[in-house]
């Protein structure tokens, strides 16, 4: 018996433990939109890496403010910034814009942001629709009851005529009336009606659909639109984003709409969006976070890469594994050394893109006790690892999986970042040799 029993048994022993750990699902199939021309272009969809945008706060009128915003969201990692374009004087200013940050060697893509009177301003302003590399207009206040066609018309034959992208958003915050009503009225008819929560995401994915193909009919090619469906919560976006895939090959523009300050907004876009990415659903993404007075704008761009680098589907810095701490780690040592390490790449990164090729796929570990530190060093490219609580400064640095050496005294951040460096200048500068000869 226990023969037969070792002959049937599994050969691995591990068969049978559980299911394989699945990556995520292939990307959604989408048509390839170029935004922008020459040597600031990016491609949106049709296999392209994942895009990072974000958007100004700042009055698009004063040229100064918006042309420092737009450099340094662009300088941070964005790819594409929208700018708001609400008046004649916002419109005004857009070629100028265009035209200083061109002049600093800043050529990321400008998208104008266009609600009620788009169409107006983009007629009265042919400067401002040729500045601009993409439209962002809303189907639901682009124009009301018989306006509505006309006004859309309008929007997307500039587009056609100045060789423009168009993103078509519907939002929750503005849903077309009109399309809802008449949905709401169809489902009460209906022997078997949905709750009006489904009932108004159906609204958003109509809204999206019906007005892409209202503009291919037009003119305006798939391949030069862009759509988004934004909600505010993270279960209803889930669900409106899976239907606009299943139903439609448009590129996929992803954001949680007013997803809120601080913690809770990261949270809230990064549950959302992951979820989706790992479903292979969306082409760009943007974080709408609320930023503290006079902060920060650049976070939704960090935020936006550390979630692609986080996820595996994009590198833009290289990887800094620490660990939270606890008791072993009670000194301020190791947080300083992690703190001041993270700091330093970050600030090196802008001069090392241009110099190493690849440098962005850096591992560093900086680890706070015995516990874990030596492993987790050993696993990164070059790694540090602290003794812990109470002991003097004496810490062993791993460089690709093997102790190279021991680090001791007041300078261990200096000498850890010169081994950094060396390291890096190993590895990767003979690439950049290469592409000089």
């Amino acid at each position: 018996m226990e023969a037969m029993e070792a002959e049937t048994r599994p050969a691995n022993p591990l068969a049978g433990a559980g299911p394989e750990i699945a990556g995520p699902s292939p990307r959604h199939r989408t048509a390839g939109v170029q935004v922008g021309q020459g040597e600031g272009a990016v491609t949106v969809g049709g296999g392209a890496p994942i895009v990072v945008q974000s958007m100004t706060n700042t009055d698009t009128a004063d040229i100064d403010a918006t042309v420092a915003q737009v450099a340094q969201l662009a300088r941070a990692g964005s790819e594409l910034v929208r700018i708001t374009v609400d008046r004649d004087e916002a419109a005004a200013a857009v070629p100028k814009i265009r035209e200083r940050l061109d002049r600093i060697g800043v050529h990321v893509p400008l998208v104008g942001d266009f609600h009620y009177i788009g169409h107006k301003l983009l007629s009265d302003h042919p400067a401002c629709a040729e500045a601009l590399a993409k439209y962002r207009i809303n189907p639901g206040n682009v124009g009301f009851k018989e306006k509505k066609d006309t006004q859309f018309s309008t929007i997307i034959e500039q587009a056609i005529r100045y060789g423009k992208t168009v993103r078509i958003g519907a939002n929750w915050g503005s849903l077309d009336g009109e399309l809802l009503t008449h949905l709401m009225d169809e489902n009460a008819k209906s022997p078997r009606p949905i709750d009006a929560r489904a009932v108004m995401r159906e609204a958003m994915v109509q809204s999206a659909l019906s007005s892409a193909q209202r503009a291919e009919d037009l003119g305006l090619p798939k391949d030069r639109i862009i759509l988004s469906a934004k909600v505010s919560a993270v279960q209803d976006l889930i669900a409106v984003y899976r239907e606009v895939a299943r139903r439609s090959d448009y590129a996929i523009h992803l954001g949680l709409t007013e997803a809120g300050m601080g913690t809770k907004g990261v949270v809230a876009a990064s549950a959302a969006i992951g979820v989706l990415l790992q479903e292979g659903i969306g082409d760009t993404i943007r974080y709408s976070l609320t930023p503290e007075p006079g902060g920060d704008r650049t976070v939704e761009v960090k935020v936006a890469q550390e979630l692609l680098q986080t996820m595996g589907f994009r590198t833009f810095v290289p990887l800094v594994a620490a660990c939270p701490g606890c008791g072993r780690t009670t000194s301020t040592t190791f947080q300083e050394l992690a703190r001041d390490i993270q700091n330093w790449i970050a600030r090196s990164m802008p001069e090392w893109k241009k110099t190493y090729p690849g440098v962005e796929g850096l591992n560093v570990a900086v680890m706070g006790c015995i516990v874990n530190g030596p492993g987790e060093s050993k696993h990164a490219d070059i790694g540090i690892s602290l003794p812990g609580t109470g002991e003097s400064p004496s810490a062993p640095v791993f460089i690709d999986g093997k102790k190279a050496t021991t680090l001791r005294g007041a300078n261990l951040a200096k000498d850890f970042e010169t081994l950094v460096t060396d390291y890096i200048e190993r590895r990767f500068g003979q690439g950049a040799r290469d592409a000089a000869e």
